[in-house]
């Protein structure tokens, strides 16, 4: 849903609802990829997804997992306990 650069990608957490909204989903998973390589989730990554966890739940959108892709593999929150409120 976002293009970004090498290093960094805007996300807007309105239109991940809005998308969600318009697709009638129950439920979200986030993915992305680091081009560096590196799987995992840097702070700024963590807050981003507690804040798209908040915005889904403002409309009992429920978010299952999310997931980083890189060189070697993933990293999923979930497997992780990474997950907020988990």
């Amino acid at each position: 849903m976002q293009e970004g650069t090498v290093d960094r990608a805007v996300i807007y957490p309105r239109r991940i609802v809005e998308e969600a909204l318009a697709r009638r989903a129950a439920g979200i998973i986030f993915v992305h990829n680091h081009p560096s390589g590196d799987a995992q989730p840097s702070p700024e990554v963590k807050n981003l997804t507690r804040s798209l966890m908040e915005a889904a739940r403002t409309i009992d959108l429920r978010v299952l997992d999310h997931l980083i892709v890189g060189k070697e593999g993933y990293c999923s929150f979930v497997e992780s306990r990474l997950m907020p409120g988990s």
